[in-house]
C-alpha cells in the first residue's frame, strides 16, 4: 500500500466478519504482484460484529458511513478514496477478486471512466446466481439500459467495478440503495463516459450467509430508477395512445357505428376500448411530465409549456372542465326527465363526452399535481 495511491479498493460492509478477511487477502494477492499503488477502504455501514477490527488488522482504512444502504456505503467509501481510481466489490466472497488488477489495467489502458467485471461473460459457479437473476432479471435490466441509454453492456448488475473518481464526482449519484448500480451506469452513459468490460464471474457465497439483496423489491427499485431517467419514453408513449384514441373517438361521434365488411366498428364496445386507451395514454403522458421535473431529457416544446402553464390559466382550465361536467350531467337529467325518467339510450354519445371531459379532467388534475410538486420543491 502507498500514501499516494493510484487505486482505492472499497468494500461496502455490514456485518461481514465471516468473509471480509478472505476478500481483503484476495484483493491484495491480485494487486501486489501488479505493482499497483493502492489502498483498501472498508466503508462500514454500522456493523455490530468484528468487521471493523478485521479490516483494521488487515491494514485497511475504515470509513464509517451513517446513512444506511448499499449505495450509501459505496458513496461514502468512494468519496473518502485517495486514489485516482476507485474500485469496489461486495465483501461476501462471491466475486472474482483476483481480477482486481486486470480490471484496473482495463480502465487505465482504455482511459475509461468505468470498467466492469462482467459475470455474464465469465464463469458463474453452479448455484452462485439464482436462475431468476441469471436468465431474467439481469438480462432484462441490461437490455433496458442498453436500449434506452445506448449502452453495450452485458451485466448491468455487476457489483465489481472500477471508476475514475474525477468523472464519478461529476455524475451526481444520489441512490442509497441497491439501485446505485443502475444509477452509476446510466449516469455514466448519459455523460458519454467511456465504459469497458472484462470477463469475470461469480462464486457461491457461504451457505449460512443471509443475503442483503431482496429480489423483487430491489429488482423493482432498479426498474423504477431506469425508467425514471427516460421521461421522454412515457411522454411519447402517452401521446401515441392519447392522440389517436381521442381522434378516433371524435370520429365515432360524427359517423356513428360503421360496417367494414364483417366488422362493426365505432359502436359502444369500440368506444369503450378507445376510452381505455385514452385514459392510459393520459396517465403515461402526465407521468412523463412529472418525471421531467427531475431534469434529464428535454421535453417537447408544448410539453414544456404544459408543465410551466400559468396558474391563472390552470384555474380557468379546471373551472371550465368542472362547468362542462355539470352541463353534461344536467343535460342528461333534462333528457331523462323529458322521457318520463324511462330508459336512456345515450351510451354512444355519453362515451364520447366522458372520453373528452374525462381526459381533460385527468390532464387538469395532473397539472395541479405537477404545480403542487413544483411549489413543494422550490417554493416559487
Amino acid at each position: 500500500m502507498c500514501s499516494a495511491p493510484d487505486l482505492t479498493f472499497v468494500f461496502p460492509c455490514l456485518n461481514e466478519e465471516k468473509t471480509l478477511g478472505i476478500c481483503i487477502e484476495r484483493v491484495k494477492a491480485s494487486l501486489d504482484p501488479a505493482g499497483i499503488a493502492y489502498e483498501i477502504v472498508v466503508a462500514d455501514n454500522g456493523s455490530t460484529d468484528r468487521s471493523r477490527e478485521i479490516a483494521a488488522a488487515a491494514g485497511c482504512r475504515v470509513v464509517p458511513v451513517a446513512a444506511r444502504g448499499y449505495g450509501a456505503a459505496l458513496k461514502g467509501g468512494i468519496e473518502a478514496a485517495l486514489g485516482k481510481y476507485a474500485m469496489f466489490a461486495d465483501s461476501d466472497s462471491t466475486y472474482m477478486y483476483e481480477h482486481a488488477a486486470p480490471l484496473h489495467e482495463a480502465a487505465v489502458k482504455n482511459d475509461a471512466g468505468m470498467a466492469i467485471a462482467s459475470r455474464m461473460i465469465g464463469e458463474i459457479e453452479p448455484g452462485a446466481m439464482p436462475p431468476l437473476h441469471r436468465h431474467l432479471g439481469t438480462p432484462v435490466l441490461t437490455w433496458l439500459i442498453n436500449t434506452l441509454f445506448h449502452g453495450r453492456l452485458t451485466d448491468c448488475n455487476s457489483g465489481f467495478r472500477c471508476v475514475k473518481k474525477e468523472e464519478y464526482l461529476k455524475w451526481g449519484i444520489r441512490s442509497d440503495g441497491m439501485e446505485f448500480a443502475s444509477e452509476l451506469l446510466i449516469k455514466a452513459l448519459k455523460a458519454g463516459t467511456k465504459t469497458v468490460e472484462i470477463p469475470s464471474g461469480l462464486r457461491c457465497g457461504p451457505p449460512d450467509r443471509v443475503a442483503h439483496l431482496r429480489t423483487w423489491r430491489d429488482g423493482m427499485r432498479h426498474l423504477l430508477f431506469i425508467l425514471s431517467e427516460r421521461p421522454a419514453l412515457f411522454e411519447w408513449l402517452g401521446l401515441l395512445l392519447l392522440v389517436p384514441a381521442t381522434l378516433l373517438q371524435i370520429l365515432s361521434a360524427i359517423t356513428g357505428p360503421v360496417a367494414l365488411g364483417p366488422f362493426n366498428v365505432f359502436d359502444i364496445h369500440s368506444q369503450a376500448l378507445l376510452l381505455m386507451a385514452g385514459i392510459l395514454g393520459t396517465q403515461l403522458y402526465i407521468f412523463g411530465c412529472s418525471l421531467h421535473l427531475r431534469g434529464g431529457d428535454k421535453p417537447l416544446r408544448f410539453t414544456e409549456k404544459f408543465i410551466h402553464l400559468d396558474e391563472g390559466t390552470l384555474f380557468f382550465m379546471l373551472l371550465g372542465v368542472f362547468t362542462a361536467f355539470l352541463a353534461t350531467v344536467g343535460g342528461l337529467l333534462i333528457i331523462w326527465a323529458g322521457r318520463g325518467f324511462a330508459g336512456l339510450h345515450q351510451a354512444n354519445s355519453l362515451l364520447v363526452a366522458v372520453h373528452i371531459l374525462g381526459l381533460m379532467a385527468m390532464g387538469g388534475i395532473g397539472l395541479l399535481s405537477i404545480h403542487t410538486l413544483k411549489k413543494a420543491r422550490t417554493g416559487a
